[in-house]
């Protein structure tokens, strides 16, 4: 079973599923700019890994580590921006995804990060 480990910096609630998306005046829909840039940051360090050459479905596992509850996410929230970020980069469909939910720590004295881990699904 193959997989891969990325740790990446947690720009904030700019990538939730409730904020990563803004209007435009016509009605219709675009990705923020800090919201694009870190999907774009998160398909290159999983590019060079070569997961659309794996067996599908892949896994992907989200934990974090934050400066205090109060500025915790829920990881699920964070499903979609990362998703989109590995399928736009890596052109995996998200119908081959399964999300999990990680860990969550906490340190006051580190900036957060998130530890995305991407593995094949045993058994798929």
């Amino acid at each position: 079973m193959r997989s891969v480990t990325v740790t990446i910096g947690y720009p904030g609630s700019d990538i939730s599923v409730n904020h990563y998306q803004g209007r435009r005046r016509d009605g219709g829909t675009y990705v923020k700019p800090q919201a694009k840039a870190f999907m774009n940051d998160l398909g290159w360090l999983l590019k060079t890994s070569h997961i659309e050459d794996w067996n599908m479905p892949i896994s992907v596992t989200c934990s974090g580590k934050f400066k205090d509850k109060n500025n915790t996410p829920d990881l699920s929230n964070l499903s979609k921006c990362i998703l989109d970020g590995i399928e736009e980069l890596i052109g995996i469909n998200d119908q081959n995804y399964r999300w999990h939910d990680g860990t969550i720590t906490w340190d006051k004295d580190e900036e957060p990060t998130l530890t995305i881990t991407v593995e094949e699904v045993e058994d798929a």
